[in-house]
Protein backbone atom coordinates (compact mmCIF):
# COMPACT_ATOMS: atom_id res chain seq x y z
CA UNK A 1 0.00 0.00 0.00
CA UNK A 2 1.51 3.39 -0.94
CA UNK A 3 1.63 6.09 1.69
CA UNK A 4 0.80 9.50 0.42
CA UNK A 5 3.85 11.96 1.06
CA UNK A 6 2.21 14.99 3.34
CA UNK A 7 2.56 18.31 1.61
CA UNK A 8 5.29 20.35 1.61
CA UNK A 9 5.09 23.46 4.25
CA UNK A 10 4.77 27.25 1.83
CA UNK A 11 7.48 29.29 1.99
CA UNK A 12 7.85 31.56 4.75
CA UNK A 13 9.94 34.55 5.22
CA UNK A 14 10.53 35.84 8.78
CA UNK A 15 13.35 37.25 10.86
CA UNK A 16 15.61 35.12 12.35
CA UNK A 17 19.24 36.02 13.21
CA UNK A 18 19.28 38.57 11.12
CA UNK A 19 18.35 36.52 8.44
CA UNK A 20 15.49 34.67 6.98
CA UNK A 21 13.25 31.91 7.11
CA UNK A 22 12.84 30.26 3.58
CA UNK A 23 13.05 27.48 0.64
CA UNK A 24 9.88 25.52 3.10
CA UNK A 25 10.91 26.55 6.19
CA UNK A 26 14.09 26.22 6.09
CA UNK A 27 16.51 28.43 8.62
CA UNK A 28 19.68 30.56 6.80
CA UNK A 29 21.27 33.33 7.79
CA UNK A 30 23.29 35.63 4.90
CA UNK A 31 22.99 34.38 1.13
CA UNK A 32 23.05 30.44 1.48
CA UNK A 33 20.04 29.25 -0.83
CA UNK A 34 21.13 31.92 -2.84
CA UNK A 35 24.44 30.03 -3.95
CA UNK A 36 22.62 27.04 -3.58
CA UNK A 37 20.49 27.89 -6.35
CA UNK A 38 22.73 29.07 -8.59
CA UNK A 39 24.64 25.87 -8.54
CA UNK A 40 21.86 24.01 -8.88
CA UNK A 41 21.15 26.01 -12.00
CA UNK A 42 24.48 25.33 -13.31
CA UNK A 43 24.09 21.60 -12.28
CA UNK A 44 20.92 21.88 -15.11
CA UNK A 45 22.18 24.35 -17.82
CA UNK A 46 26.08 24.11 -17.47
CA UNK A 47 26.26 20.44 -16.69
CA UNK A 48 23.27 18.97 -18.51
CA UNK A 49 22.52 17.73 -15.07
CA UNK A 50 18.98 15.13 -15.34
CA UNK A 51 15.93 16.38 -12.87
CA UNK A 52 16.49 13.56 -10.64
CA UNK A 53 20.16 14.64 -10.44
CA UNK A 54 19.08 17.84 -9.44
CA UNK A 55 16.53 17.23 -7.42
CA UNK A 56 18.80 14.58 -5.40
CA UNK A 57 21.30 17.71 -4.88
CA UNK A 58 18.58 19.89 -4.23
CA UNK A 59 17.39 17.60 -0.99
CA UNK A 60 20.65 16.66 -0.16
CA UNK A 61 22.26 20.67 -0.13
CA UNK A 62 18.58 21.70 1.76
CA UNK A 63 19.10 19.39 4.87
CA UNK A 64 22.84 20.73 4.93
CA UNK A 65 21.98 24.23 4.95
CA UNK A 66 19.30 23.76 7.70
CA UNK A 67 21.26 22.09 9.62
CA UNK A 68 24.12 25.20 9.44
CA UNK A 69 21.49 27.52 10.03
CA UNK A 70 20.57 25.69 13.10
CA UNK A 71 23.80 25.23 14.49
CA UNK A 72 24.84 29.39 13.49
CA UNK A 73 26.82 28.27 10.39
CA UNK A 74 27.28 30.44 7.59
CA UNK A 75 27.09 27.58 4.50
CA UNK A 76 29.50 29.28 2.38
CA UNK A 77 32.08 29.53 5.29
CA UNK A 78 31.93 26.51 6.68
CA UNK A 79 35.13 24.77 8.27
CA UNK A 80 35.86 20.89 7.65
CA UNK A 81 34.80 19.89 11.41
CA UNK A 82 31.69 21.43 10.63
CA UNK A 83 31.10 19.58 7.29
CA UNK A 84 31.97 16.11 9.30
CA UNK A 85 29.29 16.97 12.10
CA UNK A 86 27.31 17.00 10.00
CA UNK A 87 27.88 13.91 8.34
CA UNK A 88 28.07 12.29 12.36
CA UNK A 89 24.85 13.87 12.79
CA UNK A 90 23.26 11.74 9.74
CA UNK A 91 25.08 9.12 10.73
CA UNK A 92 23.82 9.31 14.44
CA UNK A 93 19.77 9.05 12.78
CA UNK A 94 20.60 5.61 11.43
CA UNK A 95 20.78 7.04 7.92
CA UNK A 96 22.50 4.67 5.49
CA UNK A 97 25.94 4.80 4.59
CA UNK A 98 24.87 4.99 0.80
CA UNK A 99 22.91 7.69 1.68
CA UNK A 100 25.00 9.54 3.80
CA UNK A 101 27.94 9.49 1.22
CA UNK A 102 25.46 10.58 -1.15
CA UNK A 103 24.96 13.89 0.90
CA UNK A 104 28.52 14.65 1.64
CA UNK A 105 29.12 14.02 -2.53
CA UNK A 106 26.52 16.73 -2.96
CA UNK A 107 28.23 18.75 -0.61
CA UNK A 108 31.94 17.78 -1.69
CA UNK A 109 30.73 18.76 -5.06
CA UNK A 110 29.00 22.37 -4.30
CA UNK A 111 32.22 23.50 -2.38
CA UNK A 112 34.19 22.23 -5.47
CA UNK A 113 31.86 24.74 -7.81
CA UNK A 114 32.47 26.97 -5.16
CA UNK A 115 35.97 26.88 -5.02
CA UNK A 116 36.65 26.96 -8.80
CA UNK A 117 34.37 30.23 -9.19
CA UNK A 118 36.33 31.95 -6.33
CA UNK A 119 33.16 31.84 -4.32
CA UNK A 120 35.81 30.58 -1.54
CA UNK A 121 39.42 30.16 -0.93
CA UNK A 122 39.42 26.28 -0.75
CA UNK A 123 36.94 23.10 -0.34
CA UNK A 124 36.64 22.02 3.41
CA UNK A 125 35.12 18.36 2.26
CA UNK A 126 39.14 17.58 0.39
CA UNK A 127 40.28 16.18 3.81
CA UNK A 128 36.47 14.26 4.62
CA UNK A 129 36.13 10.47 3.56
CA UNK A 130 33.04 8.36 2.75
CA UNK A 131 31.93 6.29 5.79
CA UNK A 132 32.48 2.63 5.38
CA UNK A 133 29.59 0.94 3.21
CA UNK A 134 28.71 -3.02 3.86
CA UNK A 135 29.64 -4.57 0.70
CA UNK A 136 25.99 -6.01 -0.80
CA UNK A 137 26.04 -8.26 -3.80
CA UNK A 138 23.82 -6.95 -6.49
CA UNK A 139 20.00 -9.25 -6.76
CA UNK A 140 21.05 -11.92 -9.65
CA UNK A 141 18.91 -14.44 -11.61
CA UNK A 142 21.22 -16.96 -12.62
CA UNK A 143 20.39 -18.27 -16.37
CA UNK A 144 17.67 -20.35 -15.93
CA UNK A 145 15.89 -18.15 -13.53
CA UNK A 146 15.95 -15.23 -16.15
CA UNK A 147 14.56 -17.26 -18.75
CA UNK A 148 11.70 -19.24 -16.48
CA UNK A 149 11.19 -14.90 -15.69
CA UNK A 150 10.52 -13.59 -19.15
CA UNK A 151 8.53 -16.71 -20.07
CA UNK A 152 6.18 -15.62 -17.16
CA UNK A 153 4.26 -13.22 -19.04
CA UNK A 154 2.50 -15.91 -21.64
CA UNK A 155 1.44 -17.79 -18.26
CA UNK A 156 0.54 -15.69 -15.39
CA UNK A 157 -2.20 -14.36 -17.19
CA UNK A 158 -1.86 -10.42 -16.33
CA UNK A 159 -1.70 -6.85 -17.62
CA UNK A 160 -0.24 -6.78 -20.48
CA UNK A 161 1.79 -10.45 -21.60
CA UNK A 162 2.96 -9.32 -24.99
CA UNK A 163 4.60 -6.06 -24.12
CA UNK A 164 5.31 -7.32 -20.78
CA UNK A 165 7.79 -9.75 -22.30
CA UNK A 166 9.31 -7.64 -24.76
CA UNK A 167 9.75 -5.27 -21.92
CA UNK A 168 11.65 -7.98 -19.79
CA UNK A 169 14.12 -9.69 -22.65
CA UNK A 170 14.68 -5.75 -23.51
CA UNK A 171 15.82 -4.82 -20.33
CA UNK A 172 17.81 -8.14 -19.78
CA UNK A 173 19.40 -8.20 -23.24
CA UNK A 174 20.53 -4.99 -23.45
CA UNK A 175 21.43 -4.08 -19.84
CA UNK A 176 18.74 -1.18 -19.40
CA UNK A 177 18.41 1.13 -16.94
CA UNK A 178 14.34 1.55 -15.72
CA UNK A 179 14.34 5.03 -16.76
CA UNK A 180 16.75 4.13 -20.28
CA UNK A 181 14.13 1.58 -20.75
CA UNK A 182 10.96 3.72 -20.01
CA UNK A 183 12.61 6.70 -22.71
CA UNK A 184 13.58 4.05 -25.33
CA UNK A 185 11.96 5.26 -28.13
CA UNK A 186 11.43 3.62 -32.16
CA UNK A 187 13.66 6.66 -33.71
CA UNK A 188 16.71 5.58 -31.37
CA UNK A 189 16.00 1.16 -32.75
CA UNK A 190 17.53 0.52 -35.76
CA UNK A 191 15.31 -0.78 -38.54
CA UNK A 192 16.29 -4.35 -37.94
CA UNK A 193 15.71 -4.40 -34.00
CA UNK A 194 18.96 -5.40 -33.18
CA UNK A 195 20.53 -2.28 -31.43
CA UNK A 196 19.57 1.27 -30.03
CA UNK A 197 21.07 4.02 -29.07
CA UNK A 198 20.42 4.88 -25.75
CA UNK A 199 21.54 8.09 -23.71
CA UNK A 200 22.23 7.23 -19.83
CA UNK A 201 23.52 9.10 -16.85
CA UNK A 202 24.96 12.21 -17.69
CA UNK A 203 24.10 12.54 -21.02
CA UNK A 204 26.12 9.98 -21.93
CA UNK A 205 25.46 8.02 -25.24
CA UNK A 206 26.41 3.89 -26.26
CA UNK A 207 24.72 1.44 -28.37
CA UNK A 208 23.41 -1.13 -26.91
CA UNK A 209 22.18 -4.87 -28.90
CA UNK A 210 18.95 -6.64 -28.31
CA UNK A 211 19.12 -10.74 -28.37
CA UNK A 212 17.11 -12.54 -30.81
CA UNK A 213 14.45 -13.16 -28.58
CA UNK A 214 14.09 -9.66 -27.82
CA UNK A 215 14.22 -9.03 -31.16
CA UNK A 216 10.99 -11.48 -31.78
CA UNK A 217 9.27 -10.16 -28.50
CA UNK A 218 9.65 -6.73 -29.83
CA UNK A 219 8.27 -7.75 -33.07
CA UNK A 220 5.78 -9.91 -31.68
CA UNK A 221 4.51 -6.48 -29.52
CA UNK A 222 4.45 -3.88 -32.14
CA UNK A 223 1.03 -4.42 -34.25
CA UNK A 224 -0.34 -4.23 -30.41
CA UNK A 225 1.15 -1.06 -29.56
CA UNK A 226 0.31 0.16 -33.04
CA UNK A 227 -3.33 -1.46 -32.63
CA UNK A 228 -3.60 0.76 -29.08
CA UNK A 229 -2.22 3.98 -30.74
CA UNK A 230 -4.77 4.09 -32.99
CA UNK A 231 -7.71 3.36 -30.58
CA UNK A 232 -6.32 6.53 -28.44
CA UNK A 233 -5.80 8.66 -31.67
CA UNK A 234 -1.68 8.86 -30.90
CA UNK A 235 0.45 9.18 -33.32
CA UNK A 236 3.30 7.08 -32.27
CA UNK A 237 5.91 6.28 -34.91
CA UNK A 238 8.65 8.34 -33.27
CA UNK A 239 7.39 7.81 -29.97
CA UNK A 240 8.28 5.65 -27.20
CA UNK A 241 8.65 1.66 -27.50
CA UNK A 242 6.76 0.63 -24.22
CA UNK A 243 3.70 2.46 -23.74
CA UNK A 244 0.51 1.75 -21.36
CA UNK A 245 -3.15 0.82 -22.64
CA UNK A 246 -4.46 4.28 -22.79
CA UNK A 247 -1.33 4.76 -25.39
CA UNK A 248 1.50 7.10 -23.50
CA UNK A 249 4.89 6.20 -22.77
CA UNK A 250 4.89 3.99 -19.84
CA UNK A 251 6.62 5.76 -16.77
CA UNK A 252 9.55 5.04 -14.76
CA UNK A 253 6.85 4.01 -11.72
CA UNK A 254 4.58 1.72 -14.15
CA UNK A 255 7.77 -0.50 -15.13
CA UNK A 256 8.52 -0.95 -11.45
CA UNK A 257 4.97 -1.81 -11.01
CA UNK A 258 5.08 -4.42 -14.03
CA UNK A 259 8.40 -5.89 -12.75
CA UNK A 260 6.86 -6.27 -9.42
CA UNK A 261 3.81 -8.23 -10.32
CA UNK A 262 5.91 -10.81 -11.97
CA UNK A 263 7.88 -11.10 -9.45
CA UNK A 264 5.07 -11.78 -7.14
CA UNK A 265 4.10 -14.79 -9.46
CA UNK A 266 7.83 -16.25 -9.87
CA UNK A 267 7.64 -17.81 -6.65
CA UNK A 268 11.55 -17.46 -6.77
CA UNK A 269 11.92 -16.52 -3.30
CA UNK A 270 14.10 -13.61 -4.71
CA UNK A 271 13.86 -9.55 -4.24
CA UNK A 272 13.54 -8.63 -8.08
CA UNK A 273 12.99 -5.63 -9.25
CA UNK A 274 13.80 -3.75 -12.60
CA UNK A 275 17.76 -3.37 -11.84
CA UNK A 276 18.10 -7.27 -10.85
CA UNK A 277 17.58 -7.71 -14.58
CA UNK A 278 20.69 -5.62 -15.58
CA UNK A 279 22.39 -7.05 -12.34
CA UNK A 280 21.71 -10.29 -13.92
CA UNK A 281 22.90 -9.04 -17.52
CA UNK A 282 26.16 -8.11 -16.15
CA UNK A 283 26.64 -10.99 -14.12
CA UNK A 284 26.18 -13.69 -17.31
CA UNK A 285 28.51 -11.94 -19.36
CA UNK A 286 31.09 -11.77 -16.60
CA UNK A 287 30.67 -15.86 -15.89
CA UNK A 288 30.69 -16.09 -19.80
CA UNK A 289 34.42 -14.86 -19.94
CA UNK A 290 33.70 -11.34 -21.71
CA UNK A 291 36.14 -8.85 -20.41
CA UNK A 292 34.96 -6.70 -17.38
CA UNK A 293 35.79 -3.36 -19.32
CA UNK A 294 33.68 -4.62 -22.22
CA UNK A 295 30.98 -4.70 -19.62
CA UNK A 296 31.78 -1.67 -18.14
CA UNK A 297 31.58 -0.20 -22.06
CA UNK A 298 28.08 -2.17 -22.24
CA UNK A 299 26.44 -1.06 -18.81
CA UNK A 300 27.96 2.82 -19.71
CA UNK A 301 29.61 2.79 -16.37
CA UNK A 302 31.53 5.60 -16.02
CA UNK A 303 34.24 3.62 -13.39
CA UNK A 304 35.68 0.31 -13.99
CA UNK A 305 35.10 -0.36 -9.83
CA UNK A 306 31.19 -0.68 -10.10
CA UNK A 307 31.25 -2.75 -13.04
CA UNK A 308 33.98 -5.16 -10.80
CA UNK A 309 31.61 -5.74 -8.42
CA UNK A 310 29.62 -8.49 -11.17
CA UNK A 311 33.05 -10.26 -10.51
CA UNK A 312 32.32 -10.99 -6.79
CA UNK A 313 28.92 -12.45 -7.89
CA UNK A 314 30.84 -14.89 -9.61
CA UNK A 315 33.43 -15.64 -7.07
CA UNK A 316 30.29 -16.39 -4.93
CA UNK A 317 28.62 -18.55 -7.38
CA UNK A 318 32.37 -20.58 -7.47
CA UNK A 319 32.38 -20.96 -3.81
CA UNK A 320 29.39 -21.93 -3.51
CA UNK A 321 30.52 -24.91 -6.57
CA UNK A 322 33.46 -25.16 -4.23
CA UNK A 323 31.42 -26.05 -1.14
CA UNK A 324 29.18 -28.20 -2.55
CA UNK A 325 31.49 -30.55 -4.95
CA UNK A 326 34.97 -30.75 -3.20
CA UNK A 327 36.13 -33.07 -1.19
CA UNK A 328 37.24 -30.43 1.84
CA UNK A 329 34.71 -27.85 0.74
CA UNK A 330 32.11 -27.92 3.43
CA UNK A 331 28.98 -29.69 2.20
CA UNK A 332 31.12 -32.15 0.72
CA UNK A 333 32.88 -32.83 3.44
CA UNK A 334 29.87 -33.20 5.81
CA UNK A 335 27.95 -35.20 2.86
CA UNK A 336 31.51 -37.88 3.14
CA UNK A 337 31.51 -37.74 7.13
CA UNK A 338 27.64 -38.29 7.48
CA UNK A 339 27.84 -41.44 5.04
CA UNK A 340 30.79 -42.64 7.02
CA UNK A 341 28.35 -42.38 9.84
CA UNK A 342 25.91 -43.86 8.32
CA UNK A 343 27.87 -46.80 7.32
Amino acid sequence: MNRMKPPRPAARMNKWRGGTVAENGIKTNGNSLEIVREYLSYLDSVRGCSARTVEAYRNDLLRYVNYCANHGIETSLAKPYEVQSFIADLSAERMAATSVNRCLSSIRGFYRWMARFGKRDDNPCTSLRNVKTPVTLPSVLWENEMADFAALPETAGILWPVRDKALILTMYSAGLRISEAASLSMKSISPSFDEARITGKGGKMRYVFFSEEAKAAITEYLPQRSARLKMAGVDGQNGALFINRKGQPISIPGVRWIISRYARHSGLGKNIHPHSLRHSFATHLVNSGCDVRVVQEMLGHSSLSTTQRYTHVNIENLKKVYAASHPHGGSANKNKKRGRADG
